[in-house]
């Protein structure tokens, strides 16, 4: 089994083991197969009738399916909201098990599954990838400062903490840097003409 993942629901064993997870761009997405049509996919290959929108998440390790459930109105009391997406989970759970299969087959990645009712979003599974790094005094010192003050129970969570923070506060730039990465991704693949 892989470090971070939590094996409490709809995956298994998948792509455990496997070498090469890199940098985007980098040697080591050799060996990772390209998932760009992996929303398409998703949308494809889906039974009608489960959602009214999905959302398809693609990194190195995982591809997170998000789905809006299909005939429950927004304004549904949150009560009723846990139990339709408690339900679905427990009603699609083999269904969803065999588009993982076949998703991490061709893709070479996780599948974890969610849904979503207006602003309810619920995870069922997903993996916590462990991440190392050094840090000097200083930034050691913003994450200590984090957890002294309960803002966050350890040095990784504040870390954690403090990335989904710059997320938010980022995400146009990081839009940006995706996309010229992209770019980037292009010209290495076309390389110099000789």
């Amino acid at each position: 089994m892989r470090p971070g993942h939590r094996p409490d629901d709809d995956t298994r064993e998948h792509g455990a083991g496997r070498p090469g997870r890199g940098r985007r761009g980098g040697w080591q997405q050799g060996d990772l197969p390209p998932a760009d049509d992996a929303p398409d996919w998703f949308a494809g290959r889906l039974p009608d009738g489960w959602f009214d929108a999905l959302d398809v998440t693609v990194d190195r390790e995982e591809i997170v399916v998000v789905g809006t459930l299909s005939g429950v109105p927004h304004d549904t009391a949150p009560g009723e909201v846990e139990g339709r997406i408690s339900r679905f989970r427990a009603d699609t759970r083999e269904q969803r098990m065999a588009v993982a299969q076949e998703a991490q087959a061709r893709y070479g990645r996780t599948v974890s599954w969610g849904a979503r009712v207006g602003e309810h979003t619920a995870l069922f599974t997903h993996l916590a990838v462990p991440v190392m790094t050094r840090l000097r005094q200083p930034e050691r010192a913003v994450l200590d400062t984090l957890v002294d003050a309960g803002v966050a129970r350890s040095r990784s969570d504040a870390l954690a903490w403090s990335v989904k923070l710059v997320g938010q506060h980022a995400e146009a730039w990081l839009g940006e840097l995706r996309e010229a990465m992209t770019h980037v991704d292009d010209l290495r693949a076309r390389g110099p003409q000789l």
